[in-house]
């Protein structure tokens, strides 16, 4: 299979592969303009990835030297893995919005063991079993260099994306939309110009992970070893409050693509599709679904952990691996916090490790 395709105007996508992983590859996105091709999202940090990114890029008739620039839609290794190696071969820029760009930073900052503490820490207030929270409390193994971490030394952005604001990307119009919720510098971006094939719509949207054409994108909550409350990243950012919603973010961010009506989606996973109002009524109406079926299990006391167990995933709870434990409890917290803030569910005073129970 080509892992080129030529979208037409000026733009192609480069089907980067992602390694034992089942989405399979990431779309990276190449995007001509006056001061030469720019990437929209890289990969992941791979050397048989790099070599496809590598290849793509010759097939679109450049070379990775020629990159002018690297537009990030959020932090996470699939999208912002190669960004360094890229830099680093052609001089290029690298911009993110200033709520991942805060996370990268710290992520660079935290040693690997002070991520696991966390994580144990979290997984166990959420009521997760001792044997599940051990592994991350071991000690006596050395924990590997961040750099040999996936994810643990992502490059530094030196350009942040501004949201409402064009990128400066001479003889394009790409305009930054901010759509937190699968993290919180997740951003969209908008080519407000006519559809090459002149399908009806305002211009195309590159949507990263957060529109799809046939899956969700997981919403757990916002991952910080040092968040209290309101992340530190938050100050200063409108439209975030002092108690992170991811899940609420989310459904507002996609009412907000959804009256973009643009005629083509360009996700950075699975394929192109149109008809992005509809995709976007379909999702909400999946969320809405999902909490009033938590609602419903919520009618006695329930930690995070527990709730987890009970709710519905594409197999059963006995089948999921270890690390997709813990991202089904984060998205299992997410809408929980959604429910809380909405009025319809509540903690039980007292109760340790806290339950929530529908009211």
């Amino acid at each position: 299979m080509t892992q080129m395709t030529d979208h037409g105007g000026g733009v192609r996508s480069i089907r980067v592969p992602i390694p034992d992983n089942p989405l399979g590859h990431t779309l990276v996105y190449l995007v001509d303009t006056d001061a030469g091709p720019v990437l929209v999202d890289t990969g992941w940090d791979d050397p048989a990835s790099w070599d496809t990114l590598v290849g793509g890029i010759t097939a679109c008739g450049t070379a990775v030297e020629e990159i002018h620039g690297v537009v990030i839609t959020h932090h996470h290794p699939d999208h912002h893995g190669l960004s360094g190696r890229v830099r680093e071969e052609s001089g290029a820029w690298i911009a993110m919005h200033a709520a991942d760009a805060a996370i990268v930073r710290r992520t660079r900052e935290t040693r690997p063991e002070g991520w696991f503490a966390y994580m144990a820490a979290k997984l166990e207030a959420s009521g997760a079993p001792a044997e599940h929270v051990a592994p991350l409390r071991e000690t006596h193994r050395p924990v590997r260099r961040p750099s040999t971490l996936p994810g643990f030394s992502p490059a530094l952005p030196d350009r942040e994306i501004v949201p409402g604001e064009l990128l400066p990307l001479p003889g394009r119009r790409l305009r930054a939309v901010w759509t937190p919720g699968h993290t919180p510098g997740h951003v969209c971006l908008h080519l407000e110009e006519t559809h090459p094939g002149r399908l009806p719509g305002n211009g195309r949207l590159f949507s990263g992970d957060h529109l799809l054409p046939r899956i969700t994108p997981h919403i757990g909550l916002y991952e910080d070893p040092d968040t209290h409350g309101r992340p530190p990243w938050a100050n200063g950012i409108e439209g975030l409050g002092e108690i992170a919603d991811p899940l609420g973010d989310y459904l507002d961010s996609l009412e907000r693509v959804g009256r973009l009506a643009p005629a083509e989606v360009l996700p950075a996973h699975q394929h192109v599709f149109t008809d992005a109002p509809s995709r976007v009524a379909e999702l909400l109406a999946h969320h809405e679904e999902r909490l009033t079926g938590l609602l419903a299990l919520l009618s006695a006391p329930l930690t995070p952990w527990q709730l987890a167990e009970r709710m519905e995933w594409n197999r059963p709870w006995a089948d999921i691996p270890y690390g997709s434990r813990n991202i089904a409890v984060s998205e299992a917290e997410a809408h929980i916090r959604r429910l809380v803030k909405l009025g319809r569910a509540e903690a039980v005073p007292g109760s340790d490790p806290v339950t929530y129970v529908a009211v």
